[in-house]
């Protein structure tokens, strides 16, 4: 299968990825992730830092940091591959949206698990899932039959939505009492969207043509 073009899809693995490099060869990675992670505390009202980003920004500062290679390689691998179908779709400005919605939906929902969380949230995982959400709902094949009066649609989100927060509980399982720290709930925040914009986002860029 052909991966189509994306520019936006590109523009955001570049930006990402340069902006890892740099931080990361400049030792600025703690800091980085103090100034621009999503804290759910200081949405709360329960930490004040000094210096760091407004608490509004910070979801969309969060999804250009990354722990280590390994957390950038396979965000950047999901992107670059569902976020060019999904552009391709969708299009440059409804990707654009999709990602940015991911991003806060992802944080609120991180937000709503632990509000007094002081540990700063980092990565781009809670936009890529809506990104996937999106892929899922466009690309999958959809042998899903209307229930009664409940339509296909409806029941295909609701399908893949409790696919993917029972994945996600297993992620969570797999990795209890480690050091490695998963936002599960930032995963399925950003998922959900991705499933209910999938189809307007869809129209919204067919009726502009």
């Amino acid at each position: 299968m052909k991966i189509p073009q994306g520019k936006v899809t590109n523009a955001l693995v570049i930006a990402t990825s340069a902006i890892w490099l740099t931080l990361t060869l400049g030792g600025y990675q703690d800091l980085a992730a103090g100034a621009g992670g999503f804290f759910p505390a200081r949405i709360s009202g329960a930490l004040v830092l000094q210096g760091a980003l407004p608490a509004w920004l910070t979801p969309l500062s969060a999804v250009l940091l990354h722990a280590d290679i390994f957390h950038l390689a396979f965000n950047m691998l999901m992107l670059f591959y569902c976020g060019r179908f999904v552009e391709a779709a969708i299009g440059p400005g409804g990707l654009g949206a999709l990602y940015v919605v991911g991003a806060y939906a992802s944080a609120a929902a991180e937000y709503l698990w632990n509000p007094g969380n002081v540990v700063p949230m980092i990565g781009a995982s809670g936009a890529i899932s809506a990104v996937i959400g999106c892929y899922a709902m466009l690309f999958g094949q959809n042998r899903i039959k209307p229930l009664g009066p409940i339509p296909a649609r409806a029941i295909q989100i609701v399908w893949l939505a409790v696919a993917w927060v029972v994945i996600q509980g297993l992620i969570g399982i797999a990795t209890w009492g480690s050091m490695t720290r998963i936002a599960i709930a930032a995963h399925i925040g950003g998922f959900i969207p991705g499933l209910l914009l999938a189809r307007p986002l869809l129209l919204w860029r067919y009726r502009r043509a």
